[in-house]
């Protein structure tokens, strides 16, 4: 069979998953289908929003379904109208078997880790954060636990302390498209052999990628320097590490930060002390070291320099983070 010839029906929803979706358009698979999560309204006017993978579905005239649930019996109906030989997901929902085992090639899902590492929801974000040093993408066969399926094909990327999660998302991205396309063709040419995950020897703990919700995001100061320069990284830019200053009259400022580094202060001080001569430079002591932050946002600000934020807000030493 020809990749001309072949049924694929095409599932995803943020930005992430449009890449894939453009090679195979562009590279001249047929995607007969698309399905993306139903529209949702956003922002302060609560405007319908559409997916980007919804976007990029009607720029191209693709058909289209949003199903609220993946057992309702339309939904089923209407997708095996398609008749798919292969289905294909990116950073989508988990599928119950009466979907994934649908087509006579199966369903395969790109997932943004080196499987069976990181297994969850945020397998970037907690990669940077736990201060791997590499990292990769897998494609791998569908079945009923999430993120266990046999693995087709794994590659790997390197994080470097000039990463965060957003450079990780963006170079996985391009390397995952590529690896969805090479997938299908090793499908179609039958040169596959699916690994067990179980049969993977990792030499170390499997580490999960849970979903990430606002009070995970908290920093710690009792945690050392390089733990929260980690952590930083891995939440930036979105959904980023925050912290609290408390000032003197006790007002609260939440503050989220998106760029920091580690450094060795002058003083020993207890964790969540803050230094600064109110120019350039904002320290806050750790467990062990220091981090000076280098691009932070106040409520309702932009997102801004140390340097530009203190020309314009009176932070003093007596402010406490926590």
């Amino acid at each position: 069979m020809k990749k001309e010839d072949i049924r694929i029906v095409y599932m995803g929803t943020p930005e992430f998953a449009v890449e894939s979706l453009k090679q195979l358009i562009e590279g001249g698979y047929n995607v007969v289908g698309v399905i993306t999560m139903p529209d949702k309204p956003a922002g302060r006017g609560h405007k319908i929003q559409f997916s980007p993978v919804k976007e990029y579905a009607l720029s191209k005239g693709l058909p289209l379904l949003q199903p609220e649930k993946l057992k309702d019996e339309t939904f089923l109906s209407d997708l095996k109208e398609w008749n798919a030989d292969l289905q294909i997901v990116v950073a989508f929902r988990m599928l119950p078997e009466a979907v994934w085992n649908m087509p006579r090639f199966g369903t395969f899902n790109l997932h943004a880790s080196l499987l069976p590492q990181y297994r969850g929801a945020a397998p970037i974000n907690w990669a940077v954060i736990n201060g791997d040093n590499e990292t990769g993408a897998t494609t791998f066969f569908l079945t009923h636990e999430i993120d266990t399926g046999k693995i087709i094909m794994q590659k790997r990327i390197p994080i470097t302390d000039n990463d965060n999660a957003g450079t990780i998302h963006d170079k996985l991205m391009i390397l995952g498209a590529s690896m969805v396309t090479e997938t299908v063709d090793a499908i179609l040419e039958d040169k596959i052999s699916p690994i067990d995950q179980d049969s993977i020897d990792t030499n170390e703990p499997l580490k999960p990628a849970p979903k990430i919700f606002k009070e995970t995001c908290r920093i710690d100061w009792n945690k050392d320097a390089k733990e929260i320069f980690n952590f930083v990284r891995g939440l930036s830019p979105y959904p980023a590490a925050w912290f609290e200053w408390e000032t003197p009259d006790h007002n609260i400022y939440p503050v989220k930060v998106f760029e920091a580094e580690v450094t060795t202060p002058a003083v020993k001080d207890k964790p969540g002390t803050l230094h600064t001569d109110r120019k350039q430079f904002i320290e806050i002591s750790c467990g062990k070291d220091a981090i000076r932050l280098k691009t932070i946002q106040l409520p309702g600000k932009k997102r801004l320099q140390v340097e530009e934020l203190l020309r314009g807000f009176a932070l003093s030493e007596d402010f406490i983070c926590r």
